[in-house]
């Protein structure tokens, strides 16, 4: 029925839920079960069937990477540029539409978008001005995120009798934040939310061009979506009852983001009652024996949706969980394991994941992959556009659309020195906060002002002309941005040779992007990604993080009580539950081979502690896992203690580089190892695949 829009084979529940149009549908959709293909696909199907209708669909992806891979995969299955769709996350289709309309909200259309880390900046400010502790800066931003996501604004909170649970503390420097926001015309990605419900609710007329713009909405990872984010959606869709949302409970982490605990699925069945509810139970992505495993620690949680989940893939290698006597051990064997895994040529290093709870436990497994030359990347490091040099390019640019940034002038105004000192700006801080004007107007006000020596006026005038240069001109994409910025601040000659191969970087992947457009997309990234050289790498990231990717090998460390389950969320049975949905998401992000790890000592928090394996390991049926105890993993070092130091050896050939056999040809090195006159080569030659030579023998050239 379907095979004219696809490349992929759509099974008969997914076929329902995509033939389905008389009432909103929700999808409950357990893990590697389709959910984003069958959005795909029923997008693609509406927009084939009736393309004058269905063009501007609303699709909803969780992550700027996810909604960038839809729109590619409809694309691709339609055969038509979708450039202009409405697909996108939350916060790109609400900043895209306050663009057009925000006006009517008195929400400036040049606003910026402060990000985490400028959000976390004004907080430090305030508190710092308020004379509070800044340490407390990270629990007063998440307490706030959790006022906006739940829509109580600092008004709510001032105005209501009722007994909210918050500090007084917290609602001054909320109220602090609100208007500082104002004044540098910025919003947050809460904002983002807030401000379109507002412009719909305010604006009957305005409502009522979404509604029927929008002929369809579809919504994937639904089960995380905030209350705020909920509330746009039923609004957006009342009237048409066009929405079809898809998710599953079981891989929700709604708490972890600080919101609400009512589970947004049981809200739409609430709101929505004659909504089609299809399970997607058939499993794509993992083996037999994996779905058994996890199924096996999520069916303990309580009061979740029943999705009997199949698959009719083979059942694969046993699961393993093996248990170690100390976290060295633990991470020489992952090591070990994955180099042997690589050398048998049925994996590469991009295909392997390791996965921890913490992040303070990738150290040692950090460590471990050095030592055996292991390539990897840190994920949910810090972000490309998070680096110091890049963060101080980009306040520029914010300043050149939008004068009145005070995060961005407070970040930028001795960058390059200007000779402006501490108490020149605090008097501006003053100004600023006793007349309610930006620090951009502040400059201006004071420097017609006396009480000012004339050599600090000329410094202030000429810090205001450069602002008014920039924001006068005509630049349009990132790269003649960093082009003005360089040649009128002097603040590139101030870098060194990294920090411009940086910038550098940064010109070739978005130096043709319009600068509001690479402003909006660095900001509404959620994503917190490493600047990744090679994909042929380990990947390692917390469990948080690890939402949306999927690995033919992973590696799951720390399975002990007070890691998994972390010590800090077993006081409630909620909690626990929590934990579950956490280490289930884990495990099914492993497609061929799950590795389960534990150890007995570790170093957790400057201590090293005994633990004990997890409570969640009880769950699992002997049978349907592999349980090893593996005694100390023996090293290099240990064995020659009694031969005395040794030099590190230097091997001829490293990874990757290319040689030539006189016999099979060309190839790539993949590995060397071993020492004196005994070292050994690992070679993929294309044509006669993996093979492992004694170097003296190989008679190999470097090509």
């Amino acid at each position: 029925m379907f095979e004219h829009l696809s490349v992929d084979k759509l099974n008969s529940k997914q076929g329902e839920a995509i033939e389905h149009m008389e009432s909103p549908i929700i999808v409950l959709a357990g893990a590697g079960s389709g959910k984003t293909q069958l959005i795909t696909h029923k997008y693609s199907h509406l927009y084939k069937k009736d393309k004058s209708k269905y063009e501007n669909m609303l699709a909803i992806a969780f992550s700027i990477k996810a909604a960038t891979e839809m729109k590619s995969r409809i694309s691709h299955i339609i055969s038509e540029n979708l450039e202009d769709a409405w697909i996108g996350t939350f916060y790109s289709q609400c900043s895209r539409i306050l663009r057009q309309e925000g006006a009517k909200v008195s929400v400036n259309s040049d606003f910026i978008i402060y990000d985490t880390d400028d959000q976390s900046r004004l907080i430090r400010h305030i508190l710092s001005e308020m004379k509070l502790y800044e340490a407390l800066y990270k629990g007063v931003l998440s307490k706030i995120s959790c006022f906006k996501s739940s829509l109580i604004m600092p008004d709510d909170l001032l105005s209501s009798t009722s007994s909210f649970d918050f500090d007084e503390k917290i609602i001054k420097v909320y109220v602090r934040y609100q208007d500082e926001m104002a004044k540098s015309s910025a919003l947050d990605q809460d904002d983002l939310i807030i401000y379109t419900i507002k412009l719909f609710e305010e604006n009957p007329d305005i409502l009522d061009k979404y509604t029927n713009l929008f002929n369809y909405i579809l919504v994937d990872e639904f089960q995380d979506s905030s209350y705020s984010q909920y509330y746009l959606l039923k609004i957006l869709s009342e009237k048409n009852r066009n929405i079809l949302v898809a998710g599953d409970d079981d891989q929700s982490t709604y708490k972890y983001k600080g919101l609400e605990s009512e589970n947004v699925l049981n809200r739409f069945e609430k709101d929505f009652p004659d909504a089609m509810s299809i399970n997607l139970e058939q499993a794509y992505r993992f083996t037999k024996n994996i779905l058994d495993v996890s199924h096996s620690i999520i069916a303990k949680n309580r009061n979740r949706k029943t999705k009997p989940l199949w698959t009719d893939k083979a059942p694969g290698e046993k699961v393993c969980h093996y248990w170690f006597i100390s976290e060295e051990d633990e991470a020489k064997y992952i090591a070990k394991n994955i180099k042997d895994l690589y050398l048998k040529g049925t994996y590469v290093y991009g295909d392997i994941a390791i996965l921890y709870r913490v992040p303070l436990q990738s150290r040692v497994i950090e460590e471990a992959l050095k030592e055996e030359r292991i390539p990897f990347r840190v994920f949910g490091c810090t972000n490309f556009y998070q680096k110091k040099e890049i963060k101080d390019i980009i306040s520029y640019m914010r300043l050149i659309v939008n004068s009145f940034d005070n995060v961005s002038i407070r970040r930028i105004i001795n960058l390059p020195a200007r000779s402006i000192s501490a108490n020149t700006i605090s008097k501006l801080e003053q100004e600023a906060k006793k007349e309610g004007i930006s620090l951009y107007v502040a400059m201006q006000n004071v420097c017609n002002n006396k009480g000012l020596t004339a050599q600090v006026k000329e410094k202030l005038k000429g810090f205001v002309s450069l602002l008014d240069t920039i924001s006068s001109s005509d630049v349009k994409t990132v790269s003649d941005g960093i082009k003005l910025i360089g040649t009128l601040t002097g603040y590139i000659e101030i870098l060194d040779e990294h920090e411009l191969s940086e910038i550098t970087e940064l010109m070739f992947a978005n130096g043709s992007m319009p600068i509001r457009e690479f402003l909006d997309m660095v900001a509404i990234s959620a994503a917190s990604t490493c600047d990744a050289t090679t994909t042929n790498a380990i990947t390692l990231t917390t469990l948080h993080n690890v939402k949306g990717m999927e690995f033919p090998v992973v590696f799951i460390t720390g399975l002990e009580d007070g890691l998994i389950p972390y010590f800090k969320a077993t006081g409630t049975e909620d909690e626990l539950d929590e934990e579950r949905r956490l280490f289930y998401l884990g495990m099914t992000r492993a497609k061929d081979v799950l590795y389960m790890t534990g150890a007995r000592r570790r170093r957790l928090y400057a201590k090293f502690q005994e633990q004990e394996p997890s409570r969640f390991l009880k769950d699992i049926p002997k049978d349907c896992c592999l349980w090893l105890e593996k005694n100390a993993i023996p090293t290099n070092n240990s064995t020659r203690s009694q031969e005395g130091k040794k030099e590190p050896v230097e091997f001829p050939y490293n990874s990757g580089c290319r040689v030539k056999h006189p016999k099979w040809g060309v190839g790539v090195v993949r590995d060397c190892y071993g020492e004196d006159d005994d070292v050994k080569v690992t070679v993929n030659f294309p044509n006669v695949g993996i093979k492992r030579l004694a170097l003296k023998f190989a008679n190999l050239e470097k090509i």
